[in-house]
């Protein structure tokens, strides 16, 4: 995938706990809290043909919220359906939903982020 071209912003990551993790709601609640921040801020430069993985921008968190839906387990395959609504002035809002193999919504997520363009020092 080329970043360095405008892109939708809009990307879905599928992601599980490796292994069997205990019958505790709380801990899977606590993973899956963790593994939200990991991606979701991605989308917002994509509209900008910058990105994070290409090492051009550089993103931190401002704020970040979760609505939970049911119950679920970590340790199974869960799909993470990220956009940015809103991505200028150097800041970034993004929204995902984190849904269960079968499609039942689990999760809703938001989160805005500072973004700034890393200059090359050549």
């Amino acid at each position: 995938m080329n970043r360095s071209e405008p892109m939708a912003p809009v990307q879905q990551v599928w992601f599980r706990a490796d292994g069997k993790l205990p019958d505790n709601q709380v801990l899977h609640t606590c993973l899956l809290t963790y593994a939200s921040g990991m991606t979701l801020l991605d989308t917002t430069p994509m509209p900008h043909g910058t990105g994070a993985i290409g090492g051009d921008a550089q993103m931190a968190s401002l704020d970040h919220a979760m609505w939970f839906h049911g119950t679920f387990r970590a340790d199974e395959w869960l799909l993470y359906d990220q956009h940015t609504p809103a991505s200028t002035g150097a800041r970034g809002l993004a929204t995902g939903r984190v849904f269960t193999h079968d499609g039942r919504l689990i999760a809703s997520v938001m989160q805005e982020g500072l973004i700034r363009k890393v200059e090359s020092s050549s």
